[in-house]
């Protein structure tokens, strides 16, 4: 079978409605797609350079994951020192109490200050998070990175307010009770005599000297605590700026893959109407061009 020979119009006609055709095609494929830039195919630098941005920002929101796991770790450590805190103040109204209290009065301000120091020491026992306890072992250590660059991390240490056998001993709810040492751990000077009770204070010593020594502890370990716990929030308030850094940045770079690779959809919808018109116009010169044809089939009629 011969191949079919159409004139030189009509070829013409053809090859700009099949450019249209394609051109509808790839603005449609845009509008569909919000891109601009799809593929290598489209604009290979545009492409890469895009891409490279996009990785980049994906780096960086794993990092804000991590950051926020950060501040939620610490902010565990800090409710326990809150609530420390607390029962530290109330040992301390307890001592207060018992200084004119009577000996039956005195034999329940032990039980309750014994009871008191045993949940300071299930509290610190209890804050931790995901595994992590900044509040038990000075080797527990919250370590967060910024991005792939090896300095950009944040290190905070943690602190064992369990560490001595003295500070155990009271939070197992035995009789020896302490504040804080220089140190940071609960390094328990006496507060109670040897028999371990406020009743056993005898008549003959100092009474107001001892309560004095007990509160006196009580307020250094307060004031240590508020140390710790002012540490702590310092570096959740760096964990917060570098979150606000994170996500700011994050969304710069994927403005700039944007600029790189979206589409202009109302760009886009003018070139589709543009497009529909042309090829209607090509449909109907493309049948111009065969009635022309027609014409000197009528004359050979």
């Amino acid at each position: 079978m011969a191949d079919i020979q159409l004139t030189s119009a009509s070829r013409n006609s053809l090859l700009l409605l099949t450019q249209t055709q394609s051109l509808t095609e790839r603005t449609q494929g845009r509008l569909s797609t919000g891109l601009r830039v799809s593929s290598v195919i489209d604009d290979a630098v545009a492409f890469f350079q895009g891409k490279a941005l996009n990785d980049r920002a994906s780096d960086f929101g794993d990092r804000k994951q991590e950051i926020d796991q950060g501040v939620s770790s610490l902010k565990a450590a800090i409710n326990g020192t809150s609530t420390i805190d607390s029962l530290l103040k109330q040992m301390k109204g307890v001592a207060n109490n018992a200084r004119a209290a009577t000996t039956e009065e005195r034999k329940e301000a032990t039980k309750t200050f014994k009871e008191l120091a045993k949940q300071i020491f299930q509290v610190v026992e209890d804050s931790s998070y995901q595994g992590l306890n900044l509040l038990t072992k000075t080797s527990s250590k919250l370590s967060v990175r910024f991005s792939e660059r090896s300095a950009a991390t944040l290190d905070v240490s943690g602190v064992d307010l369990n560490s001595t056998a003295a500070g155990k001993s009271i939070f197992q709810g035995r009789t020896t009770v302490s504040a804080f040492s220089s140190s940071g751990s609960f390094a328990f000077s006496a507060v109670f005599t040897v028999a371990g009770s406020f009743t056993a204070i005898a008549a003959s010593m100092n009474q107001a000297a001892i309560f004095d020594k007990a509160v006196a502890n009580l307020d250094k370990s307060i004031s240590k605590l508020r140390g710790i716990s002012q540490s702590l929030g310092t570096n959740v308030a760096v964990l917060q700026t570098r979150l606000d850094f994170t996500k700011n940045y994050t969304n710069t770079l994927q403005e700039g893959s944007g600029k790189l690779t979206l589409a202009d959809l109302n760009e886009e919808g003018a070139n589709l109407v543009a497009l529909q018109t042309r090829q209607q116009l090509g449909i109907q010169t493309l049948s111009s061009a065969g009635q022309a044809q027609q014409s000197i089939l009528q004359l050979l009629r």
